[in-house]
């Protein structure tokens, strides 16, 4: 198989969980090397590290532990993956294909894209042993990436066993998950739609700083055949009389 371009692009960014503006993310990740001031008279132009050269792990781009990863200077090995569609989601249940859990269906609780990874509760662990503040040993329970479709597969809930799924419309137009071989939905679990801000969407509370949905809606713009300073008089019932000078081009 030939590689292409394709293989060697970025995936998004995982912000679902985060739910952080797309802007921030990018800030976040961002070694600018230099940059051109601000001002009509310069072209504007960015050195900056390019986003290929990041290697992505089980840490968030916005963390410590991601940038001590990518740190500048330091050459990793690039990551080819092949773009796969977005079957898994946090909350499913999966079967384990491969090593020490083969077998054993658990619940997917963390999602990296951008390696085609998945890791399930309880299963495939690493234990390391390390020492507290005291000075003990104490022993850790790691829980080791799987790579979807060739180490997990989906659980079809007919009769609970590994299945191969895909995305399917239904006759309301909506996109569902469909077990290929029993043909039944897997729905999408409620802890999909988990952020840092809140569990589901229909419990969230709006806060002081939120827009509301009403707001949202509101139009607030009515085109006119009138300039800003217009708008602003007519707003506080300022009438202009003046008539303005005759001008001529030449």
């Amino acid at each position: 198989m030939r590689l292409t371009r394709v293989l060697f692009a970025t995936p998004k960014l995982p912000k679902s969980w985060s739910n952080f503006p797309e802007r921030y993310i990018k800030r976040s990740m961002e070694e600018i090397e230099y940059k051109t001031p601000v001002g009509r008279q310069y072209r504007r132009a960015v050195i900056k590290r390019p986003d290929s050269d990041f290697v992505y792990g089980l840490d968030r781009p916005w963390t410590d532990g991601f940038k001590k990863f990518n740190e500048p200077g330091k050459l990793n090995r690039p990551q080819i993956i092949e773009p796969v569609p977005e079957l898994f989601f946090k909350g499913d249940r999966v079967q384990i294909l491969v090593g020490k859990d083969k077998g054993k269906q658990g619940i997917v609780n963390y999602i990296v894209k951008e390696r085609n990874w998945v890791c399930v509760s309880g299963l495939n662990c690493k234990h390391e042993i390390s020492k507290n503040f005291e000075g003990k040993k104490i022993v850790q329970v790691i829980e080791q990436p799987l790579v979807m479709f060739e180490q997990v597969a989906l659980v079809d809930p007919t009769d609970e066993r590994a299945c191969k799924a895909q995305w399917r419309y239904t006759e309301n137009n909506e996109r569902v998950r469909i077990s290929l071989r029993s043909g039944r939905e897997i729905p999408i679990p409620l802890t999909a739609e988990e952020t840092y801000d809140y569990k589901t969407r229909n419990t969230y509370k709006n806060q002081p700083k939120d827009t509301s949905a009403a707001d949202l809606v509101k139009i607030t713009f009515l085109p006119k055949l009138a300039t800003f300073e217009m708008d602003i008089m007519e707003e506080h019932g300022i009438k202009d009389d003046r008539i303005p000078a005759e001008f001529y081009w030449y």
